[in-house]
């Protein structure tokens, strides 16, 4: 039997604001453990939240980045249940009133682009982190009351590809916007995966099993696809797929059972007594959606609009903000987007993967990488010495005064490269009959003869003209 999945996913992700989201506290990641929150994360008694207005205004340009219906009316709810890393016994969520609803992204298919619905972005507060050792569970309370925004899809993907370009195209939108910083590996951007299959053409949902708490895309999809596969054999082997809640092993590629679920969990929601509705100013939401910055989507229309770069190399150049950002600097003191593009994504990032380096965090300067590209361009040095200025413009060195000291600038004097030419020639009479007799590897060998003659230093392509006139006249 033929069986066709279906995948819903829902994606936590931590806001990127300096306090948290009902308290004065900071938001920090890897400070010591239960120094960086307050008796409002706690609940303690006594104490009252208050709405963090910047984390409103980052939800607003995330609705607004997956093209969200806003609702102007925030309000808030309590879902309450009773775990260790929930201080108050509930937590501060929006179930009844999400900030907003029925949203979209774009992700490309091997059928080419297709649209996941969004069913609804709301806030809510993040909860404490645990770390679970052998005989006991200690709890790090920095992260209590972290400012959160659930994007909870609809089960509109269908494999592992799918789910990856989803969480991608999330990622990089929610990125580019500020919103969040989208750190999978430091926990803030978390996605809880729903998979179900149903015999194909069914137009039912199967039985759905939960993987938590993914933190890589390519985990992911994966997970997904390990996930579609085991149900799979359960079903066609005569099982029963039961509603589970699993994790994904990295190591062995599995998912494995962490709990089973007897049925839907009731968490008992009423409306927080302690934020009233706050109506938003159409005004203020406006002001926020008219000066975002530039979507990812729009920057490659821009970048094959204005800079005529392939689509390959601006997906490359996109996936990366930092380096795309820089590739704008760059190109303030170019007219060669190809080149520099290449530099970027080639022996740049090359040397930054090296030293483990961000782009921001050098002192590669922008108008360095444009100058030598130009270098390269007018043929003053070709591309291998480039290469070996590569340290030296890492440093932040002029690419001029690094060729002029290693000696390296290209001689394209025709004058001076003529005399070597004739020179070469008288040397190598055989290389001339070569050439007449329609051995066309005798310029190459004869270019090869005056590049030594200058030490490396000739310009190859003002010497391979050379030799062909010459040549003629002999």
């Amino acid at each position: 039997m033929e069986y066709e999945a279906t995948i819903g996913i829902e994606i936590h992700c931590q806001m990127k604001t300096v306090t948290k989201m009902f308290s004065g506290a900071p938001c920090t990641y890897g400070r010591k453990a239960n120094t960086a929150v307050n008796e409002i994360d706690l609940g303690m008694p006594g104490t009252l939240p208050c709405l963090n207005m910047e984390a409103v205004r980052k939800a607003i340009m995330a609705c607004t980045g997956l093209h969200l219906t806003i609702d102007p009316l925030v309000k808030f709810d309590r879902k309450n249940y009773y775990y260790s890393d929930l201080p108050k016994g509930f937590q501060i969520t929006q179930q009844f009133h999400p900030i907003g609803k029925n949203g979209y992204v774009v992700i490309d298919t091997g059928e080419g682009p297709r649209k996941i619905r969004i069913n609804r972005i709301h806030m809510e507060e993040d909860t404490a982190k645990q770390f679970h050792l052998k005989t006991k569970t200690l709890l790090d309370f920095n992260r209590s009351g972290t400012p959160l925004i659930e994007i909870v899809s609809e089960p509109d993907m269908h494999n592992g590809q799918e789910a990856e370009a989803y969480v991608e195209a999330l990622r990089r939108t929610l990125y580019y916007l500020g919103v969040s910083d989208c750190r999978m590996e430091e926990g803030s951007m978390r996605c809880d995966v729903n998979i179900s299959i149903a015999p194909k053409g069914s137009g039912k949902l199967g039985v759905k099993n939960e993987i938590k708490n993914m933190n890589s895309i390519s985990n992911i999809g994966k997970a997904v696809d390990y996930e579609i596969n085991r149900q799979k054999t359960v079903l066609e082997n005569g099982g029963e797929i039961f509603q589970e809640t699993r994790r994904f092993d990295e190591k062995t590629g599995t998912t494995v059972m962490m709990r089973r679920k007897e049925g839907t969990v009731d968490y008992k929601y009423f409306p927080e007594p302690n934020i009233f509705p706050i109506r938003l100013d159409p005004e203020w939401i406006k002001d926020i959606q008219d000066n975002m910055p530039e979507l990812p989507e729009v920057r490659e229309e821009r970048y094959s609009r204005e800079y005529g770069l392939s689509a390959h190399d601006i997906s490359i150049l996109i996936a990366n903000k930092e380096i795309s950002d820089f590739f704008e600097k760059v190109m303030e003191y170019s007219d060669n987007a190809k080149g520099v593009c290449n530099w970027l994504l080639g022996d740049v990032s090359g040397w930054l993967n090296r030293h483990e380096m961000s782009i921001e965090n050098c002192v590669l300067l922008p108008e360095n990488l444009a100058k030598l590209v130009k270098m390269v361009d007018d043929g003053r040095i070709n591309g291998k010495q480039a290469k070996e200025l590569v340290d030296d413009l890492m440093e932040g060195k002029d690419p001029e005064g690094a060729a002029k000291e290693r000696g390296m600038e290209q001689v394209s004097d025709e004058g001076a490269l003529r005399a070597m030419v004739v020179s070469v020639l008288d040397a190598n009479p055989q290389a001339i009959e070569d050439f007449k007799a329609g051995k066309d590897r005798a310029v190459g060998f004869l270019v090869g003869q005056v590049m030594k003659a200058s030490r490396g230093k000739a310009n190859p392509g003002v010497v391979n003209t050379l030799i062909k006139e010459e040549l003629k006249n002999r």
